[in-house]
């Protein structure tokens, strides 16, 4: 008899793209998914044309074109305080999600168990599961998101592999600090773990919070795989251009299943990122920074007002708020409450968490101006109901 795999039959599509969906049906406002609507940078969007006319079409070498290749490896030392060779430590890959697949099937196991700090990003834990790991959970608690240390410790068994470290974090915003990733690193160092970050919200930073990379730290260059990408920064979500800085041990195997996956990422994109990390200045970064600030505070304080409490967060461009004055019985019901209410999409909290979340919502702020601003006027005028469920 014809069937799904084992694998298949397990699967659930992403409540990200579920909402998506639904806010095409009513044609509203979509502040589920990290679309990121904003203006793609103009060195950016000339170099890829420019690849385009010039016939740069072709595939690349598996890790990459090499003027990316060394403008990451730049880019690394000089703000993330991370030295890379650029011929060896260096893979680009098909977004940071490529860059995050590959990097698992190189390293882990069926059976190895990996540290996940929730709320997490589906997409980490689905991988996980799909290579029959298994995500063993450390909850971070608000307002701050802050996780309890002897948990950490208590949750490493001889089958734990890795830690997965994602800051700026999705869904929470939290911006991991200076004395967290160190005790997270004398965790990793004692058990001989692998830890695989996610940074691709590291230029999204707010209220004087800094990014460090873990990899910067005493002792964990060896054992951290760096993983980011631009889809965020330069607003280029369907690019689909990301990268994996780590040691040479691990950067060859991971770019040979990124090989056989993806073979590689699109080579006039890439050329167009090159373009963007040699000639966009630091304003730009700080400017990017400032501007979604400014996209927080709004949405974060319209929220507020309408009763659905905020947790600011400390960096990327999302924002987990309390849905508990919405009528439902659990987060996916809230969600579509308020879509069906006010035509604005957001992700159901449940999404982030196993087994919690139920009276939370995800926003995005990633939008224009005017389409956030109508968002704000949208859901302002459901003030009145939200409060009385």
């Amino acid at each position: 008899m014809l069937k799904l795999s084992r694998k298949a039959a397990g699967i659930a599509q992403s409540e990200i793209r579920i909402m998506s969906v639904e806010c095409e049906k009513v044609r509203g406002i979509n502040l589920a998914q990290g679309i990121c609507d904003t203006e793609v940078p103009e060195p950016v969007q000339r170099a890829a044309i420019e690849a385009i006319r010039s016939r740069q079409n072709s595939y690349t070498r598996l890790d990459g074109v090499a003027n990316l290749r060394r403008a990451i490896a730049q880019k690394m030392r000089e703000y993330n305080r991370v030295g890379a060779d650029p011929e060896r430590e260096v893979v680009v890959t098909a977004g940071s999600t490529g860059a995050f697949y590959s990097t698992c099937v190189a390293l882990l196991n069926p059976g190895d168990e990996v540290i996940v700090f929730e709320p997490y990003y589906g997409y980490h834990v689905n991988t996980l599961r799909a290579l029959e790991c298994e995500p063993v959970y450390i909850t971070l608690h608000p307002p701050e998101w802050i996780f309890c240390r002897e948990h950490l410790e208590n949750a490493i068994t001889p089958k734990t592999r890795a830690i997965i470290v994602n800051t700026p974090a999705n869904p929470s915003g939290k911006v991991f600090t200076r004395e967290e990733l160190e005790f997270i690193a004398q965790v990793a160092i004692q058990n001989d773990l692998f830890v695989i970050t996610d940074e691709i919200y590291e230029y999204f930073l707010y209220d004087q919070n800094q990014h460090l990379s873990p990899a910067s730290l005493p002792g964990m260059a060896d054992r951290t795989i760096t993983i980011s990408g631009f889809s965020k920064t330069y607003s280029i979500t369907g690019w689909r251009i990301g990268y994996a800085v780590c040691d040479a041990r691990w950067a060859h195997s991971i770019g040979y299943f990124h090989d056989l996956a993806y073979i590689c990422a699109p080579s006039p994109f890439q050329h167009g990122v090159a373009a963007g990390l040699e000639q966009l200045k630091p304003e730009f970064y700080r400017e990017l920074a400032k501007e979604y600030r400014a996209k927080r505070d709004l949405l974060c304080t319209t929220l507020e007002q309408i009763g659905l409490a905020p947790y600011w967060p400390q960096g990327s461009y999302y924002v987990l708020a309390d849905g508990s004055s919405l009528p439902g019985s659990n987060s996916k019901e809230k969600a579509m409450y308020l879509l069906a209410n006010a035509g604005i999409a957001s992700v159901p909290g449940e999404a982030f968490f196993d087994g919690g979340g139920r009276n939370l919502l995800r926003f995005c702020f990633a939008k224009t101006d005017s389409d956030l601003q109508e968002a704000c006027r949208r859901l302002s005028r459901l003030s009145v109901t939200a409060a009385t469920p």
